[in-house]
Formats: structure tokens, C-alpha cells, sequence
């Protein structure tokens, strides 16, 4: 593989697949109907109890769309209730009992997963984490979309006459 002619996104997706691919595959070798991408969402449950798909999103730092479409595949594989809000158009997400259940062993495998992580960071010349940390920190800053805007505006020459 020639890395001069990968792009950004395309490193970062080869990576997700290299990440994600072998979590999953542990929640499945584990018989658990589980997946990575379930994990924010039962984080902020265990940490907030009960909550609005909102303030899902708000907690786990991911987009309402996001945790919407997560949150329905949860609810097919039996990890959560959703009960009406409020005001009818908020939906309450809950963990299930059969989710309670599968914590203890979701939770050896977050224990894994982290101590693999640690071991990858260790051979790194710099932990992926906090390179990743830094990276959000510096688009949170100044977003993706301002550097393109900012890199595919002209040039302008200095002035000539001066």
C-alpha cells in the first residue's frame, strides 16, 4: 500500500476498519449482540440514566442523526426502551434488562479493547489518543471546512510595485 496517495479520510476509514473490525469481531466471538458503535450511548445511559436522544448526543459528543440511527438499531437488538417525552416529540432511551445482563461481560471487553489500545500506544512515537485528542481540540478551533475554504482561495501576489 503507497501511503503518498492516501488521502486523510481514506487513512482515517482504513483505520476505523482495522479498530472496529476487531472489536466487533470480540463482542461476536463473545456471543454479544453488541457493536463499537453502541458504546457511547451505553456510557452516558450508565452515567445519566434515562435520556433524550438530545442529550445523548450532547453527552457522548455525537450528532442527534447519529445517535438516532444507533439508538433504533439498539432497540432491534433489545439493549433499550424508548418511551415517549414530555412534550410527545422527545423520546426517553432506557437501557434494558437484557442489556443490564450483558454488562458485566461488555465490560471485560471494554477492559481489553482499552488495554490493547494502551499496547498500541506504546509503540506509537506518539499515543494515537492523545494525537487524536489534539486533532479534534485543534478543529474544534478552526473547523475542517474553514482550512479548505482557507486553501483553495487564490493566492494573491504581493504587490509589485512597492
Amino acid at each position: 500500500m503507497t501511503h503518498s496517495s492516501q488521502t486523510l479520510g481514506t487513512v482515517l476509514r482504513h483505520l476505523l476498519e482495522h479498530l472496529d473490525g476487531a472489536v466487533e469481531d470480540a463482542y461476536r466471538a463473545a456471543g454479544l449482540a453488541y457493536r463499537p458503535r453502541y458504546t457511547p450511548i451505553v456510557r452516558a445511559l450508565l452515567a445519566d440514566g434515562p435520556v433524550s436522544i438530545r442529550t445523548l448526543a450532547t453527552h457522548a459528543g455525537i450528532t442527534h442523526s447519529a445517535v438516532s440511527q444507533t439508538v433504533a438499531q439498539m432497540a432491534k437488538d433489545g439493549l433499550v426502551a424508548l418511551t415517549p417525552g414530555v412534550d410527545g416529540r422527545e423520546r426517553i432511551v432506557a437501557l434494558t434488562v437484557a442489556a443490564h445482563a450483558m454488562l458485566p461481560e461488555i465490560e471485560r471487553h471494554w477492559a481489553a479493547t482499552n488495554a490493547a489500545a494502551r499496547e498500541l500506544d506504546g509503540e506509537l512515537s506518539m499515543p494515537l489518543t492523545d494525537l487524536l485528542l489534539e486533532a479534534v481540540e485543534r478543529l474544534e478551533r478552526r473547523s475542517f471546512g474553514d482550512r479548505i475554504k482557507n486553501a483553495a482561495m487564490p493566492k494573491t501576489r504581493g504587490r509589485e510595485d512597492a
